[in-house]
């Protein structure tokens, strides 16, 4: 079991080099395309996200606290989440998209692990959802440090690729120290959830509208519905 969690979790971190080798295309023809097409991705991953938080995270977060917990717990995530904004924000790095991604996928990892370890119905589902989210962030992240870096193309990629073992770290730890602690899980769902309903509104919704086109919002249903899918698929 704790290998087939491991592998899951790798698989859905390997997205993020894999989005990464996507936005290696920088010229797709004819241009407005190109636009479209980067806003479609930026969407599709907003979807995934919405659809992590409203299918996993939320619904299993609940079951192990009380109301006022719950709460506590949702809420601290978007102020945390705020919080990292403000200070990336003022100390101008060129690194907001990869802390958003890793700030996403360290706790929905563990949360993973400790899912499987629950015996609970949604661990699958939420790898899955973890992979969907992945492969836009890596390709934000990667134009991101691109544009204001040095980095070559390869060293981002190897970099995106090393990040992902963080994964299976965070989801054996999930898996072998949370199991006992519902309670902990839950509160860790929900304080994912929090944050990546901050990051959806914040940064990734403003950037999917674009002037006299209308496929973009598409992407966030079409994301929306792959989470759709994988939970019917999985329960």
């Amino acid at each position: 079991m704790l290998l087939h969690i491991l592998t899951l979790t790798l698989l859905a971190g390997l997205s993020m080099p894999l989005g990464a080798w996507l936005a290696c295309a920088e010229r797709i023809r004819p241009h407005w395309l190109e636009k479209e097409f980067r806003h479609s991705v930026i969407a599709l991953g907003g979807g995934a996200l919405l659809s992590a938080v409203a299918l996993v995270l939320v619904p299993d977060g609940l079951e192990h606290l009380d109301t006022t917990a719950a709460l506590f717990w949702f809420v601290l995530g978007g102020m945390i989440f705020l919080c990292i904004d403000v200070l990336l924000n003022h100390f101008k790095t060129s690194a907001s998209q990869l802390v958003a991604m890793l700030a996403d996928f360290v706790p929905e990892s563990i949360a993973l692990g400790a899912t499987f370890a629950l015996g609970g119905s949604n661990g699958l589902l939420l790898a899955l959802l973890i992979g969907l989210q992945n492969l836009p962030e890596g390709f934000n992240a990667f134009r991101e440090l691109r544009h204001h870096t040095g980095y070559s193309a390869r060293r981002i990629i190897l970099i995106f690729a090393l990040m992902a073992l963080m994964g299976p770290a965070a989801a054996w730890l999930g898996y072998s120290w949370l199991a006992d602690y519902p309670a902990v899980v839950s509160s860790i769902m929900l304080f994912a959830a929090g944050g990546i309903l901050y990051s959806v509104f914040q940064d990734i919704a403003p950037q999917v509208k674009l002037a006299r086109h209308w496929g973009p919002p598409m992407g966030a249903v079409l994301g929306f519905a792959l989470g759709i899918a994988g939970h019917m698929l999985t329960a």
